[in-house]
């Protein structure tokens, strides 16, 4: 079984995974309604900036 001391990186792991897990669901989210609603100024910007990491990775590639 793990010690006191084996618990603690696991643990804090689990927080700092819970945290950035929130705080990108909260950001994914205002974006997705941000997008979906009116258009505004700076739209084609910010969608470019959400859509260019789905895209780069297999052009970086070569596919």
């Amino acid at each position: 079984l793990l010690m006191a001391v084996d618990w603690f990186p696991l643990w804090l792991s689990l927080r700092v995974a819970a945290v950035s897990t929130l705080f990108s669901l909260g950001l994914g989210l205002w974006v997705a309604w941000l997008l979906a609603g009116r258009p505004f100024r700076g739209r084609a910007v910010l969608d470019a900036a959400v859509t260019l990491p789905l895209v780069l990775p297999p052009t970086v590639l070569g596919y």
